[in-house]
């Protein structure tokens, strides 16, 4: 199928942004371009920080995601034969009428729109923007219904998602940039500094075990900062969190701890935990975690930093999480990513 000429500005804006741990965290993330009667949307278990280099984007016919979004339907063909599928968010791409479509997992937005008590500032921030806000509903076709219902109303060029992120819609790959930078200009948050992990202590927790210590130092402050590790273990505060790390995070505390987490999930037919927080040394995740995880934990640790100790915080359901665990589209995005190379 031939490839617009746009498409190479769509993957060089798309690998700038998902190279971004502040906008785009593993998976995460998605962007599309509009090209008369199709839809280059970028696969589902692709990166965007991998644009540049591999072929992520696959042709959808507008017509067919706009019908399959009619009748609830969330398998929608691809114009050209592949072996990807198309993003779980491909119907909320074909119903936006912008030419660009941008949908990242931002930080400074995901810190805000996990609480309860942000609306006055979105409105205060955000002001001179053509905004809304989205109550948090499971993504897909339910997120694209309830936005279908707002753009069938007004014109939107920002979405705001509860517990999720921020979709932009512009006419062109450096407006669409150029306007998520914008948004997260105006909800930028001081970022609290959390103390430095002991990792010594955490490879002798972690001896014997198939845990260690994250790549990323920094993950250490979810455990290490009293209030970023009570937000991280009271819940889920976004979808990829519970995708890639299960719903919130447990605790090991003492030589015996992870050993009885351990015993306690395999009696009970559930996997080892992805990660753990130590209270006062730092994170823990399995050896065998997949890039995606790593980055996932990242993102908590960005998360959490920014969230004010006066923050009234919302988290995901036990429904919507289950929903998410059991979701073959997710499963789908795991495997993608875990066999990444």
């Amino acid at each position: 199928m031939r490839e617009p000429g746009e498409l190479h500005t769509l993957r060089a804006m798309s690998a700038r942004v998902g190279r971004n741990m502040l906008l785009v965290q593993g998976a995460g993330g998605n962007s599309s371009l509009k090209d008369d009667d199709v839809l280059w949307v970028k696969a589902s278990g692709t990166w965007l920080s991998d644009a540049d280099d591999k072929d992520i984007f696959v042709p959808v016919l507008l017509p067919a995601a706009r019908e399959a979004l009619a009748r609830d339907d969330e398998r929608i063909p691809l114009a050209a034969p592949g072996p990807l599928r198309a993003s779980i968010e491909t119907s909320l791409h074909a119903l936006l009428p912008h030419r660009i479509v941008l949908h990242v997992h931002a930080v400074n937005t995901i810190a805000w729109a996990s609480r309860r008590d942000a609306r006055d500032e979105f409105a205060a921030r955000l002001a001179g923007l053509s905004w809304r806000y989205v109550d948090y509903v499971h993504p897909g076709l339910p997120l694209a219904r309830a936005v279908s219902a707002i753009v069938a109303r007004e014109h939107v060029d920002v979405l705001i998602l509860g517990n999720h992120g921020l979709v932009v819609g512009a006419d062109t790959s450096e407006a669409a940039e150029a306007l998520v930078h914008d948004v997260e200009t105006r909800l930028a948050l001081p970022v609290r500094a959390t103390p430095t992990g002991d990792e010594t202590a955490l490879h002798r927790l972690c001896a014997g075990t198939d845990y260690r210590p994250p790549h990323d130092a920094s993950c250490h402050g979810i455990a290490t900062d009293p209030f970023s590790r009570a937000v991280a273990t009271g819940g889920s505060l976004y979808p990829d969190h519970v995708v890639f790390l299960g719903p919130g995070l447990p605790t090991v505390e003492g030589s015996e701890a992870l050993p009885t987490l351990l015993a306690r999930a395999q009696a009970n037919g559930l996997p080892a935990p992805v990660a753990a927080l130590a209270p006062g040394l730092g994170a823990i995740i399995r050896g065998d975690a997949t890039p995606g995880a790593e980055a996932m934990l990242s993102c908590l640790a960005l998360v959490t930093s920014r969230l004010p100790l006066s923050a009234d915080i919302t988290y995901l359901s036990s429904q919507h999480e289950q929903m998410l665990l059991n979701w073959d589209a997710e499963r789908y995005r795991q495997q993608l990513t875990a066999s990444r190379k």
